[in-house]
C-alpha cells in the first residue's frame, strides 16, 4: 500500500513538471551584436539552476579538497590516540596477569605516546590524554613496586599527583584518592605502619570511611600494635558488613585481648575493660583473659569475679556453648579469685546449687571442692575432690586436685596418701 502511494505521488509530479514546462509563457532573448539569441523562460530558469548546482558541487569539492590536510592530521592523531589505548590496555592485562616487567614497558610506551600527543590537542581531549597519563603512572607504578623498585614507584606515584591541570575537579579528586590508597597499600606491604597511616590521613572523611580504606587502616593500626584503634575500625568494618559473623567475632575476639595484653596495671585494666562493648565482655576468652590479667598484676578479685559473672551463668546453664578448655580455665580462674578472697558464704552457697543442678559436670565439682576447701569444710572438700581427681583429664586442674589432696592429707597426717596424692599430682 506504502508504495503504490509512492508511486501516484510521483506520477503526480511529473504530470505537474511536465504541464508546467509546456506552458510558454515569457521568451527570454539575449543580445550579442550581431546575434540574437530568443530562448523561452522555462530553459532560462533550468539552466540558471543547473548552474547553481554545478558552482554549489564545485565549491564543495574545492573544499575537501582543501581539508583533506587537516584530515590526515586528525586521522594520525586518532591512529596515535588508538595506539596509546591500545598499550594502556596491554600494561593492565599484564600487570593482572602477573607479567610485570612487561606491564611497566607497555605503561611507559604509552605515557611516551600520550606525551607526544598532548600538543596536538584540544583542550577536552587534553582532558582525556592527561587522565590516561596519570591512570598510566599509576599502573607503572604498581609494576614497580611489583618488581620491588621502590625509585621508580614513588617516581611513578608523585607525577600521579602532580599532573592535574586542566582536569575536571571531580577526576582530580577521584586520581588523588586512588594514588593514596595505592601507596598505603604498597606501605604495608613494606611493613612501613607510619608511612601508611600517613597516606590514609591524607584521604577526606568520606573516603576515608569507604571499606577499603577501613580494611587498610586496620591493617596499618595492627601493624603498629595500636590496638584500640584498630577496635574501632574493626567495629566500623562489622556494622558495614565487610565480614562474616564468624570471622568479625574472631577478630574483635583477638583485638580485645591484645588490648589487655597491653595494659599492665588494674587500673588500665579496668579502662580498657570499660571501652569494650558489652557482646564483647561476653565472650568467654575475652572475660577469662581479663580475670587472669588482672589476678596476675595483683588486682582486685573481686572485680575479676564481676568480670566472669556472665561467663559464669553461661557456664551453670545446661544449654551453655562453652567449650571444656574454656569451662576448666572459668573454675581455675574462680578457684584463685576465690582463694585470694575472705571465705564468702554466698559465693560457697551459689556454687554449691550450681553443682546440684548439674550433678554430671566434672568442673563444678572441682570449684566445690576447692570453695570448701577455702571455706575450712575439710571433709566435705576431700570427699569432692577424691571423686573427680580421677576423672579430670590430665591437665591443670587434675594437678591441683591432687594437690590438694596432698595437703588435706598431710593435715590429716596421712603421709601416704599424701604421698601417692603428690606422685599423682607430678604425674598429671
Amino acid at each position: 500500500m506504502r508504495w503504490s502511494l509512492w508511486l501516484l505521488a510521483l506520477f503526480g509530479v511529473a504530470v505537474a513538471i511536465a504541464l508546467g514546462l509546456s506552458m510558454q509563457a515569457g521568451t527570454v532573448t539575449v543580445f550579442v551584436a550581431p546575434y540574437r539569441i530568443d530562448m523561452s523562460l522555462n530553459l532560462v530558469l533550468i539552466a540558471l539552476a543547473a548552474g547553481f548546482l554545478f558552482m554549489y558541487a564545485a565549491l564543495r569539492g574545492l573544499l575537501r579538497v582543501m581539508e583533506l590536510p587537516a584530515q590526515a592530521r586528525r586521522w594520525r592523531t586518532q591512529q596515535r590516540e588508538r595506539s596509546a589505548q591500545q598499550a594502556l590496555l596491554n600494561a593492565m592485562v599484564m600487570w593482572m596477569a602477573g607479567r610485570f616487567l612487561r606491564s611497566r614497558k607497555a605503561a611507559l610506551q604509552a605515557l611516551a605516546q600520550v606525551d607526544s600527543l598532548l600538543g596536538s590537542l584540544d583542550l577536552e581531549n587534553q582532558s582525556s590524554m592527561r587522565l590516561m597519563r596519570s591512570l598510566l603512572h599509576l599502573l607503572a607504578a604498581e609494576s614497580a613496586h611489583a618488581l620491588r623498585d621502590k625509585t621508580s614507584r614513588d617516581e611513578h606515584f608523585q607525577q600521579a599527583l602532580n599532573h592535574e591541570d586542566g582536569r575536571r575537579v571531580d577526576q582530580k579528586v577521584e586520581l588523588q584518592d586512588a594514588a593514596y590508597l595505592n601507596a598505603a597499600r604498597w606501605a604495608l606491604h613494606d611493613r612501613e605502619a607510619q608511612q601508611a597511616h600517613h597516606y590514609l590521613s591524607q584521604l577526606p572523611m568520606g573516603v576515608a570511611r569507604r571499606t577499603m580504606a577501613l580494611r587498610l587502616r586496620l591493617k596499618a593500626d595492627r601493624l603498629s600494635q595500636q590496638h584500640l584503634p584498630a577496635m574501632d575500625t574493626a567495629r566500623l568494618l562489622a556494622k558495614h558488613g565487610a565480614f562474616s559473623a564468624g570471622p568479625a567475632r574472631s577478630l574483635l575476639r583477638g583485638l580485645a585481648i591484645a588490648c589487655l595484653d597491653d595494659c599492665h596495671d588494674g587500673s588500665q585494666l579496668q579502662s580498657s575493660w570499660a571501652l569494650l562493648l558489652p557482646d564483647e565482655r561476653a565472650m568467654p576468652e575475652v572475660a577469662l583473659h581479663a580475670s587472669n590479667r588482672l589476678l596476675s598484676v595483683q588486682g582486685d578479685p573481686q572485680i575479676a569475679l564481676q568480670w566472669l559473672m556472665p561467663v559464669w551463668q553461661d557456664m551453670v546453664n545446661t544449654s551453655g556453648t562453652m567449650t571444656e578448655d574454656q569451662r576448666q580455665k572459668l573454675v581455675k580462674t574462680m578457684s584463685t579469685a576465690l582463694f585470694e578472697l575472705e571465705p564468702d558464704s554466698d559465693w560457697l552457697a551459689r556454687i554449691e546449687l550450681a553443682r546440684l543442678n548439674n550433678p554430671r559436670s566434672l568442673e563444678l565439682q572441682y570449684l566445690s571442692g576447692m570453695v570448701c576447701l577455702r571455706h575450712g569444710l575439710w571433709g566435705k572438700a576431700t570427699q569432692l575432690l577424691e571423686q573427680v581427681a580421677p576423672r579430670l583429664s590430665a591437665g591443670e586442674l587434675q594437678r591441683h586436685a591432687w594437690r590438694a589432696l596432698a595437703e588435706l592429707a598431710e593435715n590429716k597426717g596421712d603421709n601416704l596418701q599424701a604421698l601417692a596424692c603428690w606422685k599423682l599430682s607430678a604425674r598429671g
